[in-house]
């Protein structure tokens, strides 16, 4: 994650072995090829994103290459570079200040770093220089019935597993992987769930990792996907066993069994959405709606 959380809070970003998976699930299982979700975005580095239109990208505004702004810089795309003309982050945005990470971790206390993040408008959007016309765009999910969900969730980035963690080493990109989840609760700015340990968990329950950010959260089967939500960051509960052992002075340990992972929750974002898009978009493409 770029707002990485070896710094506590576990912003799930954007990372490599991508999603942490059940201990007690074999890891081939959790692997899928590239083509499985044509749709999704690699960001430079790490990072994910989603295209919902053929020139528009959607994403976590803390995994946005902002510096890709005027310079010459690409996103893949189906393994196709893309240029991009601009980055438009939501005017709510508010970037994680570094005083904050710092006093969290010399006092052990996260509890105004979560507030911060909680409180954060965690969406850009991504503008191509050239409409994408090999690769089909994802319809965004204009409802409002998000819990109770069972979520797909996507990414190339750390991995590791429930009982131990991430691992600290897991590159930030490689290969893709997919896991399953319920959502559990929503607020005007994200939806959220818990990783669970078996015998409660998913057959496949998982969560993202470092170098997941803005990645996807996916209802529906096939040609019917929508898009609930964008991998954002997460929390231990306070009473979580983790925090009965852990101090400042020791390695923050990110992705153990009942941790809270919280996705930008794209239905309260739309008008943003399609503001942007139709006051800009020039030839002729528009958001495709969802079905249903």
């Amino acid at each position: 994650m770029k707002w990485s959380l070896a710094f506590c809070l576990l912003m799930m970003s954007t990372a490599a072995g991508a999603v942490i998976t059940r201990a007690d699930v074999d890891d081939a299982k959790y692997r899928i090829p590239t083509s499985a979700f044509p749709a999704l975005v690699d960001l430079p580095g790490e990072g994910h994103g989603v295209l919902i239109a053929p020139r528009w990208v959607v994403t976590a505004a803390h995994a946005a290459p902002m510096q890709m702004q005027g310079m010459e810089n690409d996103v893949s795309i189906g393994g196709v570079a893309r240029r991009v003309k601009r980055v438009i982050t939501y005017p709510g945005y508010k970037k994680l200040p570094d005083q904050l990470i710092t006093e969290a971790l010399a006092s052990g206390d996260l509890s105004k770093l979560s507030a911060f993040l909680a409180s954060s408008n965690d969406i850009a959007l991504i503008e191509l220089a050239a409409p994408v016309t090999d690769v089909t765009p994802v319809p965004l999910y204009r409802g409002s019935q998000e819990v109770g969900m069972t979520a797909e969730l996507l990414g190339k980035g750390a991995t590791g597993d429930g009982d131990k963690g991430q691992d600290s080493l897991s590159a930030h990109r490689t290969v893709l992987r997919r896991a399953f989840n319920v959502i559990v609760g929503a607020d005007t700015r994200y939806v959220w769930y818990r990783f669970d340990p078996p015998p409660s968990a998913l057959p496949l329950e998982g969560i993202t990792g470092s170098g997941d950010s803005g990645g996807p959260l996916l209802i529906g089967d096939g040609s019917s996907k929508q898009l609930i939500g964008l991998a954002s960051w997460s929390r231990y509960p306070p009473d979580h066993p983790f925090w009965k052992s852990w101090a400042p002075s020791r390695p923050f340990v990110e992705g153990l069994y009942g941790v809270i992972v919280y996705g930008v929750r794209i239905s309260s974002y739309i008008q943003w959405i399609e503001s942007v898009t139709s006051a800009t978009v020039s030839d002729g493409t528009q958001l495709r709606p969802a079905k249903g």
